[in-house]
């Protein structure tokens, strides 16, 4: 009687918290769970991920754990193998720093592999600084784009921010994007800048924690607030 082919294993998507907060007032259950059940993990700093899932599960093993690590430095050539658990039957999880992975993140690589590798991938439920901003901006909501971070250099970054703008009011586009948390003041300062004065300017900064901060006005009024964004994780929507 031939062997029957293993099983494969599941990669689940797991969020992790945008700060500090204890981990179960911003995350569902089914995360604790699964975390309990887990052992192996695709991740892009193994101390962060250590803390959290400790965070999460008190009692689980560390010396137990195994992890990939997935950032700048992983070597291409690495990849292809990253899901060999899942091959052999064993459920894996993507976790990310923060927020939730393959959503301006490097796990959407993985994601990718998993798909053709016919590996069943499963979305857990957490915190996406991307959508919660877009839920708070009253912008439009049903359509949108995420550019990711604009250009560094001056005169590009205008141009950019001039183009999206126009993009913003010919299809009725709010336009999502973020910043190096130590260059947000600038951003802000250039939007208000270059920005037709009754453009909207939404700001989202340090979601779900206690200094959060969350307003949308005009490019003009922005000119009367005074917020310091400085090394605050931000997203920021125009549209106009």
């Amino acid at each position: 009687m031939e062997d029957q082919p293993t099983k494969k294993g599941k990669l689940f998507l797991i969020p992790n918290r945008l700060g500090e907060l204890p981990p179960l007032e911003v995350l569902p259950l089914s995360i604790r769970k699964k975390i309990n059940d887990i052992d192996h993990y695709i991740v892009e700093n193994e101390k962060v991920a250590r803390h959290f899932i400790k965070k999460i599960v008190p009692s689980k093993s560390q010396p137990n754990l195994e992890f990939q690590l997935l950032n700048k430095f992983t070597s291409e050539l690495e990849i292809p193998n990253f899901l060999d658990p899942c091959e052999q039957g064993i459920d894996m999880g993507l976790l990310s720093d923060a927020g939730c992975p393959g959503v301006a993140d490097p796990g959407a690589q993985i994601v990718s592999l998993a798909h053709q590798k016919d590996i069943k991938v499963v979305p857990l439920v957490g915190p996406s600084s991307l959508l919660l901003a877009m839920m708070a901006s009253g912008m439009n909501g049903q359509n949108f784009t995420f550019h990711g971070y604009l250009p560094i250099e001056k005169s590009e970054r205008k141009q950019f921010i001039k183009k999206i703008e126009k993009q913003s009011k010919d299809f009725e586009q709010a336009q999502i994007f973020i910043e190096t948390p130590y260059r947000n003041n600038k951003l802000l300062q250039a939007l208000i800048n270059i920005l037709q004065a009754s453009t909207r300017i939404h700001v989202s900064v340090d979601l779900t924690l206690s200094t959060e901060f969350v307003k949308t006005q005009t490019a003009e009024a922005w000119k009367k607030t005074s917020i310091d964004l400085h090394k605050r994780p931000a997203i920021f929507i125009i549209q106009a």
